[in-house]
């Protein structure tokens, strides 16, 4: 019987982390549709407005979601050099009812004068906050 007890108590903390991942996925889809609108604005308001907020590429970049813009428009300054975005093999971990880790790989498709097509593989952790769940650190190889 004490079993059973504690079988339903957890239901509704599975329900929820399920559904947290399920919201993560929501901003990893709906910001590879921004990008491939060639809306860099929205794309870079997935990230949270803090100076705390990393992204690691080939540089560094830390700072809010200016910061993390900026380094999108240096590096993809027309709509050919950003090509069409697709996110696969998407795993959503949620580390804490608010914290999730998201490893994934990304494919880039581009012309060869927008710069070729590009692969490759993230990391991201995101915190739920106020205006919904945000990228707190960006990985990207």
């Amino acid at each position: 019987m004490c079993r059973f007890v504690l079988l339903l108590c957890s239901i509704p903390l599975l329900y929820a982390q399920g559904g947290a991942a399920s919201d993560v996925r929501d901003v990893l889809k709906r910001s590879e549709e921004a990008w491939n609108r060639g809306d860099l604005a929205a794309f870079a308001s997935y990230y949270e407005d803090s100076p705390d907020t990393t992204f690691i590429g080939r540089e560094v970049v830390k700072g809010g979601v200016q910061a993390i813009l900026g380094r999108y428009q240096k590096h993809y300054p027309t709509r050919e050099m950003m090509g069409t975005l697709t996110f696969s093999n998407v795993d959503v971990r949620m580390l804490a009812p608010d914290v999730a880790l998201v490893v994934g790989e990304f494919h880039l498709e581009r012309t060869a004068a927008g710069g070729g097509n590009s692969a490759g593989h993230y990391t991201l952790i995101l915190r739920k906050t106020a205006a919904g769940w945000r990228i707190i650190h960006d990985h990207t190889s």
